[in-house]
């Protein structure tokens, strides 16, 4: 179980995210195993200062749905950048990248943001 500190300042969110996944896996030690979780923590400085490639910020829109009929809500980009910086898009992401299994709850609670 180990600590990584990364600083997100000129990185690009999607290649930052890979790497945030391979530490929060445990893929970069010697005893990785699939079904068992590492424990690593990753803590993640200067969101404010991520790069976003191409004009993502402006035409991407995350969808949900309730499961209720006419709830469904498309949130822009911009919209999540600018209410906390860029923290819940990172999250988004790399819960995505994440393997769908019972580890990934467990695994996303250990990324962790200073501000």
């Amino acid at each position: 179980m180990e600590t990584y500190t990364l600083d997100a300042k000129d990185k690009v969110l999607g290649r930052l995210a890979t790497e945030i996944v391979s530490l929060l896996r445990g893929k970069n030690n010697p005893d990785f195993m699939p079904n068992k979780d590492s424990g690593n923590v990753v803590i993640v400085k200067n969101m404010k200062e991520i790069k976003l490639t191409g004009n993502k910020l402006f035409t991407t829109k995350y969808f949900k749905h309730t499961g209720y009929i006419g709830s469904e809500t498309f949130t822009p980009m911009k919209e999540i950048f600018d209410k906390d910086g860029g923290e819940e898009l990172l999250r988004k992401a790399v819960y995505r990248m994440l393997p769908k299994n019972k580890m990934r709850d467990q695994q996303i609670i250990r990324l962790k943001f200073e501000k």
